[in-house]
């Protein structure tokens, strides 16, 4: 980002502004472990929006909990996540498929780095801007897939997003 806003009378960029946006659409969200929300826009306008949650109709995290799965990395490491949530991205990219919103060109703003599948998804949409907040634990992958396909990722602060059950001393090997 380009500078931080501290005086409260000064406009933000936009870049700023969606993801201060991001922030508000992830309140939504049904998964107390990550309230994330991403939103997508072309030309400073916005195409669609999604937040993370279980998939319509079907029990939240909230509700009944999480639904938690062991990932055995390659090396041997072992993640946890939470398989019940549809994340953030996923959901912006399935609105604007069900109301038939074309994303090519689009910037995708979101919490953190995305996820491999949310990145693969974004490409293959067409998404040519990724802005966001954090870095990502294990966004190593789809830095790398963002980059091969000329995708630009802008990565606004030097936090790193964590999350429990990913075990920090495996942060580099994801």
């Amino acid at each position: 980002m380009k500078k931080k806003i501290t005086d409260k009378s000064a406009k933000p960029s936009w870049d700023e502004y969606f993801l201060t946006l991001t922030e508000a659409v992830g309140t939504r969200s049904s998964c107390n472990r990550g309230r994330t929300g991403c939103i997508i826009t072309r030309d400073h306008r916005i195409l669609a929006t999604g937040y993370s949650g279980a998939p319509r109709g079907l029990p939240h995290c909230d509700d009944v909990g999480h639904e938690m799965h062991k990932v055995t990395h390659s090396d041997g490491s072992e993640t946890e996540h939470c398989i019940r949530t549809t994340h953030a991205e996923q959901n912006a990219i399935a609105v604007a498929a069900r109301f038939g919103i074309s994303l090519d060109g689009g910037t995708l703003y979101c919490h953190m780095t995305p996820c491999y599948t949310c990145a693969k998804m974004a490409i293959n949409a067409g998404i040519k801007n990724v802005v966001v907040l954090k870095d990502y634990l294990a966004g190593k992958r789809s830095k790398e897939i963002f980059k091969e396909a000329k995708i630009k990722l802008t990565i606004a602060t030097k936090e790193i997003e964590r999350y429990c059950g990913i075990n920090q001393k495996n942060k580099e090997k994801q």
